[in-house]
Order: structure tokens, then C-alpha cells, then sequence
């Protein structure tokens, strides 16, 4: 309901009145794709960007 409301700007009436297959379609692009990242491929992508450890964070 969130991502038809607010991303796809329909109203909770449309949502409502909507086909299960009229909502699969229009939330296609938002479905998860493919497989997660594995930790080694996080910790590579993470390294350039470390998270800051600290009283300041």
C-alpha cells in the first residue's frame, strides 16, 4: 500500500479497486532482483567508505 500510494501516487480507492494482477504489474520495477551481495563482495564495497567509530557518530 505504501509504494502504491506514495511512489506510484495512486489513491488508497485505486489501490482497493485494483486487480491482484493489475498491482503485480505496477509494482514490478520494485521487486528484488537477483541475489543479495555476499558479506566478502559488503566488506569490498565498504572499504572505500568506512563507517566512522567514535563519541562524534
Amino acid at each position: 500500500m505504501g509504494v502504491a500510494v506514495n511512489v506510484l501516487h495512486l489513491t488508497p480507492h485505486d489501490v482497493w479497486r485494483a486487480t491482484p494482477r493489475e498491482l503485480a504489474l505496477a509494482l514490478r520495477p520494485f521487486a528484488a532482483r537477483g541475489t543479495p551481495p555476499s558479506r566478502g563482495a559488503l566488506d569490498e564495497l565498504m572499504k572505500p567508505f568506512p563507517d566512522r567509530r567514535g563519541p562524534d557518530v
